[in-house]
Protein backbone atom coordinates (compact mmCIF):
# COMPACT_ATOMS: atom_id res chain seq x y z
CA UNK A 1 0.00 0.00 0.00
CA UNK A 2 2.47 2.15 0.34
CA UNK A 3 4.78 1.89 -2.58
CA UNK A 4 1.07 2.74 -4.11
CA UNK A 5 0.75 5.82 -2.02
CA UNK A 6 4.05 6.74 -3.25
CA UNK A 7 3.21 6.56 -7.14
CA UNK A 8 -0.58 7.76 -6.59
CA UNK A 9 -0.07 10.78 -3.88
CA UNK A 10 -4.60 11.05 -4.38
CA UNK A 11 -4.64 7.70 -2.56
CA UNK A 12 -3.09 10.10 0.15
CA UNK A 13 -4.97 13.10 -0.20
CA UNK A 14 -8.04 11.68 -1.20
CA UNK A 15 -8.63 10.32 1.82
CA UNK A 16 -9.11 13.06 3.19
CA UNK A 17 -11.01 15.07 0.98
CA UNK A 18 -14.30 16.80 2.00
CA UNK A 19 -17.20 18.76 1.06
CA UNK A 20 -14.54 22.31 1.90
CA UNK A 21 -12.19 20.86 -0.70
CA UNK A 22 -14.50 20.25 -3.35
CA UNK A 23 -16.26 23.67 -2.81
CA UNK A 24 -12.20 25.24 -3.15
CA UNK A 25 -11.38 23.26 -5.76
CA UNK A 26 -14.48 24.28 -7.60
CA UNK A 27 -13.73 27.77 -7.23
CA UNK A 28 -10.89 27.67 -8.41
CA UNK A 29 -11.70 25.47 -11.49
CA UNK A 30 -14.04 27.64 -12.23
CA UNK A 31 -11.14 30.69 -12.30
CA UNK A 32 -8.72 28.67 -13.85
CA UNK A 33 -10.95 27.67 -16.62
CA UNK A 34 -11.76 30.57 -17.61
CA UNK A 35 -7.90 31.81 -18.11
CA UNK A 36 -7.38 28.54 -19.66
CA UNK A 37 -9.64 28.49 -22.50
CA UNK A 38 -8.30 31.72 -24.40
CA UNK A 39 -4.73 30.76 -23.12
CA UNK A 40 -4.60 26.98 -24.30
CA UNK A 41 -6.01 28.42 -28.09
CA UNK A 42 -3.49 31.35 -28.13
CA UNK A 43 -0.37 29.08 -27.38
CA UNK A 44 -1.59 26.17 -30.05
CA UNK A 45 -1.85 29.05 -32.78
CA UNK A 46 1.94 30.06 -31.03
CA UNK A 47 3.13 26.30 -30.98
CA UNK A 48 1.85 26.35 -35.10
CA UNK A 49 -1.01 24.10 -34.62
CA UNK A 50 -4.63 24.80 -35.01
CA UNK A 51 -6.33 26.35 -31.70
CA UNK A 52 -8.10 23.14 -30.48
CA UNK A 53 -5.54 21.50 -30.13
CA UNK A 54 -3.94 23.57 -27.00
CA UNK A 55 -7.86 22.60 -26.28
CA UNK A 56 -7.15 19.21 -26.40
CA UNK A 57 -3.92 19.43 -24.09
CA UNK A 58 -5.91 21.39 -21.12
CA UNK A 59 -8.10 17.94 -20.53
CA UNK A 60 -6.50 14.74 -20.56
CA UNK A 61 -3.17 15.53 -19.15
CA UNK A 62 -4.73 17.90 -16.01
CA UNK A 63 -6.90 14.76 -15.09
CA UNK A 64 -3.39 12.83 -15.32
CA UNK A 65 -1.46 15.05 -13.11
CA UNK A 66 -4.74 15.19 -10.64
CA UNK A 67 -3.62 11.22 -10.11
CA UNK A 68 0.03 11.36 -10.23
CA UNK A 69 0.81 14.85 -8.78
CA UNK A 70 2.01 16.05 -4.98
CA UNK A 71 0.95 19.83 -6.11
CA UNK A 72 -1.57 20.84 -4.59
CA UNK A 73 -1.78 24.25 -6.79
CA UNK A 74 -0.08 24.02 -9.92
CA UNK A 75 -2.02 24.17 -13.10
CA UNK A 76 -0.69 21.50 -15.54
CA UNK A 77 -1.50 22.83 -19.30
CA UNK A 78 -0.29 24.56 -22.74
CA UNK A 79 2.49 27.28 -21.70
CA UNK A 80 4.36 30.08 -23.71
CA UNK A 81 7.73 28.93 -23.55
CA UNK A 82 7.38 24.92 -24.14
CA UNK A 83 4.69 25.86 -27.10
CA UNK A 84 7.76 28.18 -28.59
CA UNK A 85 10.21 25.27 -28.22
CA UNK A 86 7.70 22.82 -29.76
CA UNK A 87 7.45 24.98 -32.78
CA UNK A 88 11.01 25.24 -33.07
CA UNK A 89 11.62 21.51 -32.46
CA UNK A 90 8.59 20.40 -34.91
CA UNK A 91 8.87 23.45 -37.57
CA UNK A 92 12.29 22.11 -38.70
CA UNK A 93 10.67 18.68 -39.58
CA UNK A 94 7.39 19.34 -41.06
CA UNK A 95 5.31 22.38 -42.71
CA UNK A 96 2.62 24.15 -40.41
CA UNK A 97 -0.45 23.33 -41.23
CA UNK A 98 0.35 19.75 -42.57
CA UNK A 99 -0.72 16.30 -40.95
CA UNK A 100 3.22 15.56 -40.35
CA UNK A 101 3.84 18.41 -38.30
CA UNK A 102 0.75 17.70 -36.08
CA UNK A 103 1.83 13.99 -35.59
CA UNK A 104 5.26 15.48 -35.00
CA UNK A 105 3.95 17.48 -32.18
CA UNK A 106 1.93 14.66 -30.70
CA UNK A 107 5.06 12.41 -30.97
CA UNK A 108 7.02 15.12 -29.17
CA UNK A 109 4.40 14.81 -26.42
CA UNK A 110 4.51 11.48 -25.68
CA UNK A 111 8.99 11.19 -25.94
CA UNK A 112 9.25 14.23 -23.55
CA UNK A 113 6.48 12.52 -21.45
CA UNK A 114 8.23 8.80 -21.27
CA UNK A 115 11.46 10.63 -20.48
CA UNK A 116 10.11 12.40 -17.83
CA UNK A 117 8.44 9.12 -16.31
CA UNK A 118 11.90 7.08 -16.76
CA UNK A 119 13.22 10.43 -15.08
CA UNK A 120 10.80 9.81 -11.75
CA UNK A 121 11.28 6.25 -11.41
CA UNK A 122 14.88 6.44 -11.28
CA UNK A 123 14.74 9.32 -9.19
CA UNK A 124 16.55 11.57 -11.45
CA UNK A 125 14.91 14.60 -9.96
CA UNK A 126 18.15 15.97 -8.52
CA UNK A 127 19.28 16.42 -12.28
CA UNK A 128 16.87 19.87 -12.20
CA UNK A 129 19.49 21.55 -9.71
CA UNK A 130 22.07 21.37 -13.08
CA UNK A 131 20.13 24.16 -14.48
CA UNK A 132 21.16 27.48 -12.24
CA UNK A 133 18.41 30.00 -11.29
CA UNK A 134 20.17 32.71 -13.32
CA UNK A 135 20.24 30.59 -16.32
CA UNK A 136 17.16 29.59 -15.94
CA UNK A 137 15.43 33.23 -15.45
CA UNK A 138 17.78 33.97 -18.37
CA UNK A 139 16.34 31.64 -20.80
CA UNK A 140 12.81 32.25 -19.65
CA UNK A 141 13.51 36.46 -19.81
CA UNK A 142 14.80 35.99 -23.80
CA UNK A 143 12.27 33.75 -24.52
CA UNK A 144 9.52 36.11 -23.66
CA UNK A 145 10.66 38.37 -25.48
CA UNK A 146 11.09 36.35 -28.98
CA UNK A 147 7.29 34.91 -27.74
CA UNK A 148 5.77 38.70 -28.04
CA UNK A 149 8.06 39.89 -30.31
CA UNK A 150 6.73 36.84 -32.71
CA UNK A 151 2.94 38.31 -31.97
CA UNK A 152 3.61 41.44 -33.28
CA UNK A 153 3.04 40.03 -36.91
CA UNK A 154 -0.89 39.05 -35.70
CA UNK A 155 -1.17 42.43 -34.57
CA UNK A 156 0.20 44.44 -37.09
CA UNK A 157 -1.48 41.81 -39.96
CA UNK A 158 1.51 40.77 -41.58
CA UNK A 159 3.19 38.18 -42.68
CA UNK A 160 6.83 37.76 -40.77
CA UNK A 161 8.85 34.71 -39.36
CA UNK A 162 11.89 33.69 -38.05
CA UNK A 163 12.91 31.50 -35.27
CA UNK A 164 14.99 34.21 -32.85
CA UNK A 165 14.06 37.92 -32.64
CA UNK A 166 16.68 39.05 -35.58
CA UNK A 167 15.03 37.27 -37.96
CA UNK A 168 11.64 38.51 -36.58
CA UNK A 169 12.22 41.88 -36.44
CA UNK A 170 13.71 41.55 -39.72
CA UNK A 171 10.49 39.96 -41.31
CA UNK A 172 8.55 42.65 -39.48
CA UNK A 173 10.63 45.88 -40.83
CA UNK A 174 9.84 44.39 -44.31
CA UNK A 175 6.50 43.99 -44.00
CA UNK A 176 6.03 47.46 -42.05
CA UNK A 177 4.31 48.91 -45.35
CA UNK A 178 1.75 45.55 -45.27
CA UNK A 179 0.25 46.50 -41.87
CA UNK A 180 -3.22 46.01 -41.89
CA UNK A 181 -4.88 48.75 -39.84
CA UNK A 182 -8.40 47.52 -39.26
CA UNK A 183 -6.01 44.74 -37.44
CA UNK A 184 -4.00 47.12 -35.84
CA UNK A 185 -7.15 48.76 -34.68
CA UNK A 186 -7.86 45.44 -33.00
CA UNK A 187 -4.85 44.44 -31.86
CA UNK A 188 -3.62 47.59 -29.83
CA UNK A 189 -6.24 48.36 -28.32
CA UNK A 190 -7.00 44.52 -26.96
CA UNK A 191 -3.54 44.55 -26.16
CA UNK A 192 -3.82 47.55 -23.76
CA UNK A 193 -6.98 46.65 -22.37
CA UNK A 194 -5.45 43.18 -20.95
CA UNK A 195 -2.26 45.38 -19.94
CA UNK A 196 -4.95 47.40 -17.87
CA UNK A 197 -6.63 44.45 -16.61
CA UNK A 198 -3.79 42.86 -15.24
CA UNK A 199 -2.36 45.76 -13.56
CA UNK A 200 -5.38 47.92 -12.73
CA UNK A 201 -9.09 46.76 -12.73
CA UNK A 202 -8.60 45.11 -9.41
CA UNK A 203 -7.64 48.17 -7.71
CA UNK A 204 -10.38 50.39 -9.74
CA UNK A 205 -13.20 48.12 -8.22
CA UNK A 206 -11.67 47.74 -5.20
CA UNK A 207 -11.76 51.73 -4.81
CA UNK A 208 -15.27 51.18 -5.88
CA UNK A 209 -15.98 48.98 -2.76
CA UNK A 210 -15.83 45.52 -4.39
CA UNK A 211 -14.52 42.56 -2.14
CA UNK A 212 -11.22 42.04 -3.09
CA UNK A 213 -12.16 38.45 -3.84
CA UNK A 214 -14.92 39.33 -6.68
CA UNK A 215 -12.25 42.21 -7.85
CA UNK A 216 -9.42 39.63 -8.46
CA UNK A 217 -11.53 37.22 -10.44
CA UNK A 218 -13.34 39.93 -12.21
CA UNK A 219 -9.29 40.94 -13.22
CA UNK A 220 -8.98 37.10 -14.24
CA UNK A 221 -12.10 37.19 -16.72
CA UNK A 222 -10.03 40.06 -18.67
CA UNK A 223 -9.12 38.01 -21.62
CA UNK A 224 -12.66 36.27 -21.92
CA UNK A 225 -14.01 39.53 -22.35
CA UNK A 226 -11.83 40.54 -25.32
CA UNK A 227 -12.54 37.51 -26.88
CA UNK A 228 -16.10 38.06 -26.42
CA UNK A 229 -15.98 41.46 -27.57
CA UNK A 230 -13.50 41.34 -30.30
CA UNK A 231 -15.70 37.90 -31.86
CA UNK A 232 -18.85 39.84 -31.95
CA UNK A 233 -17.28 43.01 -33.58
CA UNK A 234 -15.36 40.62 -35.81
CA UNK A 235 -19.08 38.61 -36.63
CA UNK A 236 -21.08 41.90 -36.73
CA UNK A 237 -18.96 44.04 -38.88
CA UNK A 238 -17.58 41.41 -41.43
CA UNK A 239 -14.33 42.22 -40.73
CA UNK A 240 -12.88 38.88 -42.43
CA UNK A 241 -13.70 40.53 -45.81
CA UNK A 242 -11.15 43.92 -44.83
CA UNK A 243 -8.49 41.75 -43.90
CA UNK A 244 -8.58 40.89 -41.07
CA UNK A 245 -7.59 37.04 -39.73
CA UNK A 246 -10.25 34.74 -37.74
CA UNK A 247 -9.56 31.82 -35.84
CA UNK A 248 -12.23 30.06 -38.15
CA UNK A 249 -13.91 26.95 -37.93
CA UNK A 250 -12.61 25.11 -35.01
CA UNK A 251 -13.76 21.06 -34.84
CA UNK A 252 -16.45 20.68 -31.63
CA UNK A 253 -16.27 17.15 -29.53
CA UNK A 254 -13.77 15.82 -27.77
CA UNK A 255 -10.32 14.59 -29.07
CA UNK A 256 -10.26 11.24 -30.23
CA UNK A 257 -7.82 8.77 -28.92
CA UNK A 258 -4.90 8.55 -30.81
CA UNK A 259 -1.04 7.28 -31.28
CA UNK A 260 2.15 9.24 -32.07
CA UNK A 261 3.77 8.21 -35.24
CA UNK A 262 6.06 5.00 -34.29
CA UNK A 263 8.64 6.28 -36.63
CA UNK A 264 12.30 5.52 -35.35
CA UNK A 265 13.70 8.08 -37.40
CA UNK A 266 11.28 10.95 -36.64
CA UNK A 267 11.42 10.22 -32.96
CA UNK A 268 15.78 10.23 -33.29
CA UNK A 269 15.41 13.45 -34.73
CA UNK A 270 12.77 15.01 -31.67
CA UNK A 271 14.68 12.83 -28.85
CA UNK A 272 16.79 16.11 -27.96
CA UNK A 273 14.46 18.76 -28.54
CA UNK A 274 12.30 16.56 -26.34
CA UNK A 275 14.68 16.25 -23.50
CA UNK A 276 15.15 20.00 -23.54
CA UNK A 277 11.58 20.52 -23.37
CA UNK A 278 11.18 17.67 -20.43
CA UNK A 279 14.51 19.52 -18.58
CA UNK A 280 12.80 23.08 -18.81
CA UNK A 281 9.52 22.20 -18.05
CA UNK A 282 10.06 20.19 -14.70
CA UNK A 283 12.27 22.88 -13.66
CA UNK A 284 9.85 25.47 -14.29
CA UNK A 285 6.97 23.59 -12.94
CA UNK A 286 9.01 22.27 -9.37
CA UNK A 287 10.27 25.97 -9.29
CA UNK A 288 6.20 27.28 -8.84
CA UNK A 289 5.49 24.24 -7.24
CA UNK A 290 7.64 24.50 -4.22
CA UNK A 291 7.20 28.49 -3.85
CA UNK A 292 3.61 28.27 -3.50
CA UNK A 293 3.47 24.96 -1.60
CA UNK A 294 5.98 26.55 0.93
CA UNK A 295 3.65 29.21 1.59
CA UNK A 296 0.95 26.61 2.87
CA UNK A 297 3.88 24.57 4.86
CA UNK A 298 3.46 21.37 2.47
CA UNK A 299 5.81 19.85 0.25
CA UNK A 300 5.92 18.61 -2.83
CA UNK A 301 8.39 15.47 -4.10
CA UNK A 302 10.19 15.92 -6.89
CA UNK A 303 11.08 12.35 -8.06
CA UNK A 304 7.26 12.04 -8.09
CA UNK A 305 6.42 15.48 -10.01
CA UNK A 306 8.59 13.56 -12.56
CA UNK A 307 6.37 11.29 -12.76
CA UNK A 308 3.18 13.55 -12.89
CA UNK A 309 4.49 15.67 -15.70
CA UNK A 310 5.59 12.74 -17.26
CA UNK A 311 1.80 10.74 -17.27
CA UNK A 312 0.66 14.27 -17.81
CA UNK A 313 2.39 14.33 -21.59
CA UNK A 314 1.88 11.32 -22.58
CA UNK A 315 -2.09 11.79 -21.51
CA UNK A 316 -1.47 14.84 -24.10
CA UNK A 317 -0.05 13.07 -27.01
CA UNK A 318 -2.86 9.91 -26.33
CA UNK A 319 -5.15 13.22 -26.53
CA UNK A 320 -3.71 14.71 -29.50
CA UNK A 321 -2.29 17.73 -28.02
CA UNK A 322 1.23 18.61 -27.58
CA UNK A 323 3.99 18.96 -24.68
CA UNK A 324 2.41 20.65 -21.63
CA UNK A 325 4.11 21.49 -18.13
CA UNK A 326 2.80 23.98 -14.85
CA UNK A 327 2.38 27.23 -15.97
CA UNK A 328 3.42 29.87 -13.75
CA UNK A 329 0.71 32.84 -13.94
CA UNK A 330 -1.93 29.78 -13.90
CA UNK A 331 -0.68 27.99 -10.94
CA UNK A 332 -0.51 31.47 -8.73
CA UNK A 333 -4.51 31.75 -9.92
CA UNK A 334 -5.39 28.61 -8.93
CA UNK A 335 -3.44 28.88 -5.74
CA UNK A 336 -4.83 31.93 -5.01
CA UNK A 337 -8.21 30.82 -5.89
CA UNK A 338 -8.19 28.76 -2.95
CA UNK A 339 -7.26 25.34 -4.40
CA UNK A 340 -6.68 22.86 -1.97
CA UNK A 341 -6.08 19.76 -3.90
CA UNK A 342 -5.08 18.35 -7.24
CA UNK A 343 -8.34 17.80 -7.64
CA UNK A 344 -9.08 21.11 -8.71
CA UNK A 345 -6.79 20.00 -11.84
CA UNK A 346 -9.32 17.45 -12.61
CA UNK A 347 -12.31 19.87 -12.37
CA UNK A 348 -10.55 22.56 -14.82
CA UNK A 349 -10.29 19.35 -17.09
CA UNK A 350 -13.78 18.90 -17.12
CA UNK A 351 -14.59 22.84 -17.51
CA UNK A 352 -12.30 22.52 -20.58
CA UNK A 353 -14.00 19.84 -21.78
CA UNK A 354 -17.37 21.40 -21.69
CA UNK A 355 -15.65 24.30 -23.61
CA UNK A 356 -14.83 22.14 -26.43
CA UNK A 357 -18.12 20.52 -26.87
CA UNK A 358 -20.25 24.08 -26.37
CA UNK A 359 -18.54 27.17 -27.15
CA UNK A 360 -16.12 26.47 -30.08
CA UNK A 361 -18.70 27.34 -32.66
CA UNK A 362 -18.90 30.72 -30.87
CA UNK A 363 -15.66 30.98 -31.68
CA UNK A 364 -15.03 30.70 -35.48
CA UNK A 365 -15.00 34.59 -35.75
CA UNK A 366 -12.04 35.21 -32.92
CA UNK A 367 -9.33 37.65 -34.82
CA UNK A 368 -5.72 35.94 -34.41
CA UNK A 369 -5.21 39.69 -33.21
CA UNK A 370 -6.65 38.89 -29.96
CA UNK A 371 -5.14 35.70 -29.12
CA UNK A 372 -1.76 37.35 -30.27
CA UNK A 373 -2.60 39.84 -27.58
CA UNK A 374 -3.42 37.44 -24.80
CA UNK A 375 -0.04 36.06 -25.39
CA UNK A 376 1.86 39.07 -25.34
CA UNK A 377 0.70 40.29 -22.18
CA UNK A 378 0.93 36.65 -20.58
CA UNK A 379 4.76 36.50 -21.55
CA UNK A 380 5.94 39.81 -20.61
CA UNK A 381 5.18 39.04 -17.31
CA UNK A 382 7.38 36.49 -17.66
CA UNK A 383 10.49 39.00 -18.57
CA UNK A 384 12.36 40.11 -15.27
CA UNK A 385 14.97 42.52 -16.61
CA UNK A 386 15.68 43.31 -12.82
CA UNK A 387 17.22 40.16 -12.56
CA UNK A 388 19.78 40.97 -14.67
CA UNK A 389 20.75 44.16 -12.43
CA UNK A 390 20.57 42.23 -8.94
CA UNK A 391 22.48 39.21 -10.45
CA UNK A 392 25.48 41.31 -11.89
CA UNK A 393 25.74 43.28 -8.15
CA UNK A 394 26.06 39.65 -6.66
CA UNK A 395 28.22 37.17 -8.82
CA UNK A 396 29.93 37.94 -11.85
CA UNK A 397 30.05 34.52 -13.10
CA UNK A 398 26.53 33.69 -12.44
CA UNK A 399 25.67 37.25 -14.63
CA UNK A 400 28.11 35.66 -17.62
CA UNK A 401 25.82 32.77 -17.55
CA UNK A 402 22.89 34.64 -18.00
CA UNK A 403 24.20 37.05 -20.59
CA UNK A 404 25.84 34.63 -22.65
CA UNK A 405 21.98 32.27 -22.16
CA UNK A 406 19.90 35.79 -23.22
CA UNK A 407 22.31 37.17 -25.92
CA UNK A 408 22.23 33.23 -27.73
CA UNK A 409 18.55 32.36 -27.24
CA UNK A 410 18.06 35.89 -28.74
CA UNK A 411 20.64 35.71 -31.66
CA UNK A 412 20.03 31.92 -32.37
CA UNK A 413 16.86 30.40 -31.21
CA UNK A 414 15.09 28.87 -28.11
CA UNK A 415 17.52 25.68 -28.31
CA UNK A 416 20.69 26.82 -28.54
CA UNK A 417 19.89 29.08 -26.07
CA UNK A 418 18.91 26.32 -23.34
CA UNK A 419 21.91 24.31 -24.52
CA UNK A 420 24.16 26.90 -24.15
CA UNK A 421 22.40 27.43 -21.01
CA UNK A 422 22.78 23.62 -19.68
CA UNK A 423 26.43 23.73 -20.72
CA UNK A 424 27.28 26.93 -18.81
CA UNK A 425 25.50 25.90 -15.48
CA UNK A 426 27.52 22.48 -15.78
CA UNK A 427 30.90 24.45 -16.48
CA UNK A 428 30.71 27.14 -13.89
CA UNK A 429 29.37 24.35 -11.27
CA UNK A 430 32.67 22.40 -12.66
CA UNK A 431 34.72 25.33 -12.30
CA UNK A 432 33.60 26.44 -8.58
CA UNK A 433 34.16 22.82 -7.58
CA UNK A 434 37.53 22.49 -9.02
CA UNK A 435 39.03 25.22 -7.35
CA UNK A 436 37.00 25.26 -3.88
CA UNK A 437 37.47 27.70 -0.81
CA UNK A 438 40.57 26.88 1.12
CA UNK A 439 41.77 29.04 4.16
CA UNK A 440 44.54 29.07 6.24
CA UNK A 441 42.76 29.27 10.13
CA UNK A 442 44.00 30.62 13.29
CA UNK A 443 42.52 30.29 16.60
CA UNK A 444 40.30 33.26 18.11
CA UNK A 445 41.51 34.44 21.27
CA UNK A 446 39.90 33.28 24.23
CA UNK A 447 37.73 30.53 22.55
CA UNK A 448 37.64 27.18 21.37
CA UNK A 449 36.73 28.17 17.55
CA UNK A 450 38.87 28.81 14.16
CA UNK A 451 38.33 31.25 11.67
CA UNK A 452 40.24 32.65 8.83
CA UNK A 453 43.26 34.47 8.75
CA UNK A 454 42.51 36.95 6.56
CA UNK A 455 39.29 38.11 7.96
CA UNK A 456 39.72 37.19 11.95
CA UNK A 457 41.84 38.67 14.40
CA UNK A 458 43.48 35.12 15.02
CA UNK A 459 46.54 33.30 16.90
CA UNK A 460 48.70 30.99 14.75
CA UNK A 461 52.06 29.39 15.33
CA UNK A 462 54.99 28.91 13.15
CA UNK A 463 55.03 24.93 13.55
CA UNK A 464 51.32 24.78 12.58
CA UNK A 465 49.72 25.17 9.72
CA UNK A 466 45.84 24.61 9.56
CA UNK A 467 43.99 24.55 6.27
CA UNK A 468 40.38 24.55 5.93
CA UNK A 469 38.80 23.14 2.91
CA UNK A 470 35.08 24.71 2.56
CA UNK A 471 33.78 21.73 -0.22
CA UNK A 472 33.88 18.17 -0.10
CA UNK A 473 36.88 16.22 -2.06
CA UNK A 474 36.40 14.65 -5.47
CA UNK A 475 38.11 14.48 -8.51
CA UNK A 476 37.72 17.61 -9.99
CA UNK A 477 39.47 19.36 -7.32
CA UNK A 478 41.70 16.90 -5.96
CA UNK A 479 44.51 17.95 -7.91
CA UNK A 480 43.75 21.87 -6.48
CA UNK A 481 44.07 20.76 -3.01
CA UNK A 482 47.46 19.12 -3.51
CA UNK A 483 48.92 21.91 -5.51
CA UNK A 484 48.00 24.72 -2.69
CA UNK A 485 49.14 22.38 -0.08
CA UNK A 486 52.39 22.17 -1.76
CA UNK A 487 52.80 25.68 -2.36
CA UNK A 488 51.93 26.69 1.56
CA UNK A 489 54.21 24.70 2.83
CA UNK A 490 56.97 25.28 0.55
CA UNK A 491 56.70 28.65 1.92
CA UNK A 492 56.79 27.74 5.64
CA UNK A 493 60.82 26.16 6.20
CA UNK A 494 60.23 26.08 10.18
CA UNK A 495 56.65 23.92 9.54
CA UNK A 496 56.46 20.34 11.73
CA UNK A 497 52.43 19.64 10.84
CA UNK A 498 49.62 19.99 8.15
CA UNK A 499 46.35 19.50 9.52
CA UNK A 500 43.30 19.34 7.06
CA UNK A 501 39.74 20.62 8.57
CA UNK A 502 37.40 18.82 7.15
CA UNK A 503 34.44 20.49 8.47
CA UNK A 504 32.91 21.03 5.19
CA UNK A 505 34.26 17.78 3.46
CA UNK A 506 30.81 15.18 3.01
CA UNK A 507 32.19 12.93 1.26
CA UNK A 508 36.01 12.34 -0.67
CA UNK A 509 35.79 10.60 -3.58
CA UNK A 510 38.51 7.93 -4.99
CA UNK A 511 40.31 10.45 -6.89
CA UNK A 512 40.65 12.93 -3.97
CA UNK A 513 41.70 9.68 -1.50
CA UNK A 514 45.01 9.14 -3.49
CA UNK A 515 45.57 12.68 -3.50
CA UNK A 516 45.10 12.39 0.30
CA UNK A 517 47.83 9.34 0.11
CA UNK A 518 50.21 11.35 -2.21
CA UNK A 519 50.25 14.42 -0.14
CA UNK A 520 50.20 12.40 3.28
CA UNK A 521 53.08 10.82 1.59
CA UNK A 522 55.19 14.02 0.17
CA UNK A 523 54.73 15.60 3.24
CA UNK A 524 56.15 12.96 5.35
CA UNK A 525 59.09 13.04 2.83
CA UNK A 526 59.51 16.63 3.58
CA UNK A 527 59.44 16.01 7.40
CA UNK A 528 56.34 17.37 7.75
CA UNK A 529 53.44 15.46 9.55
CA UNK A 530 49.72 15.21 8.02
CA UNK A 531 46.59 15.47 10.25
CA UNK A 532 43.30 15.53 9.59
CA UNK A 533 40.41 16.86 12.09
CA UNK A 534 36.18 17.66 12.32
CA UNK A 535 36.34 14.55 9.98
CA UNK A 536 32.61 13.33 9.80
CA UNK A 537 31.00 9.77 9.94
CA UNK A 538 30.77 8.92 6.79
CA UNK A 539 33.69 9.77 5.86
CA UNK A 540 35.63 8.23 8.41
CA UNK A 541 33.82 4.94 7.81
CA UNK A 542 35.42 4.80 4.14
CA UNK A 543 38.59 6.27 5.50
CA UNK A 544 38.36 3.24 7.85
CA UNK A 545 37.71 0.08 5.16
CA UNK A 546 41.31 1.24 3.63
CA UNK A 547 44.85 1.27 5.21
CA UNK A 548 45.12 5.03 5.25
CA UNK A 549 45.03 5.74 9.04
CA UNK A 550 47.51 3.16 9.12
CA UNK A 551 49.80 4.86 7.21
CA UNK A 552 48.74 8.63 8.01
CA UNK A 553 52.11 10.03 9.44
CA UNK A 554 49.90 12.27 12.18
CA UNK A 555 46.68 11.57 13.86
CA UNK A 556 43.02 12.28 13.29
CA UNK A 557 41.74 14.72 15.95
CA UNK A 558 37.62 15.01 17.60
CA UNK A 559 38.25 19.16 16.96
CA UNK A 560 40.44 21.58 15.76
CA UNK A 561 41.47 22.83 19.10
CA UNK A 562 42.43 19.10 20.18
CA UNK A 563 44.96 19.03 17.33
CA UNK A 564 45.95 23.01 18.07
CA UNK A 565 46.71 21.83 21.83
CA UNK A 566 48.34 18.46 21.31
CA UNK A 567 50.40 20.08 18.16
CA UNK A 568 51.77 23.46 19.73
CA UNK A 569 50.90 23.79 23.19
CA UNK A 570 53.03 27.16 23.80
CA UNK A 571 50.94 28.92 21.15
CA UNK A 572 47.69 27.41 22.52
CA UNK A 573 48.40 28.01 26.12
CA UNK A 574 49.39 32.00 24.85
CA UNK A 575 45.84 32.60 23.05
CA UNK A 576 43.82 31.66 25.89
CA UNK A 577 45.69 33.99 27.89
CA UNK A 578 45.72 36.74 24.74
CA UNK A 579 42.97 39.76 24.69
CA UNK A 580 42.62 41.68 21.79
CA UNK A 581 45.11 44.48 23.51
CA UNK A 582 47.93 42.09 24.79
CA UNK A 583 50.32 40.71 22.59
CA UNK A 584 53.28 37.60 23.92
CA UNK A 585 55.75 36.58 22.05
CA UNK A 586 56.04 33.17 20.52
CA UNK A 587 52.81 33.11 18.07
CA UNK A 588 51.84 34.96 15.29
CA UNK A 589 49.00 37.36 15.43
CA UNK A 590 46.26 38.18 12.16
CA UNK A 591 44.42 40.80 11.75
CA UNK A 592 43.87 44.55 11.52
CA UNK A 593 45.08 46.92 14.63
CA UNK A 594 42.01 47.31 16.63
Amino acid sequence: MSMLKRYLPILEWGRAYDRDDAVNDLMAAVIVTIMLIPQSLAYALLAGLPPEIGLYASILPLAAYALFGTSRALAVGPVAVVSLMTASAVGELAAQGSAEYLGAAIALAFLSGLMLAVMGLLRLGFLANLLSHPVISGFITASGIIIAASQLKHILGVKSGGHNLLQILGGLLENVANINWVTMAIGVPVTLFLFWVRKGLKPFLIARGVRPRLADIAAKTGPVVAVAATTALAAGLALQAYGVKLVGSIPGGLPAPTLPPLDPELWTKLAIPALLISVVGFVESVSVAQTLAAKKRQRIVPDQELIGLGAANMASAISGGYPVTGGFARSVVNFDAGAATPAAGAFTAIGIALATLFLTPFLASLPEATLAATIIVAVLSLVDLGAIRRVWAYSKSDFAAMAATILLTLSLGVEAGIVAGVALSVALYLYRTSRPHMAVVGIVPGTEHFRNIHRHQVVTGRKVLTIRVDESLFFANSRYLEDRIYEMVAARPELKHVVLMCTAVNEIDASAFESLEEINRRLGDSGVSFHLSEVKGPVMDRLERTDFLHHLTGRVFLTQYDAFCALDPDTAHISEARTPKKRAAGGFWHGPEI
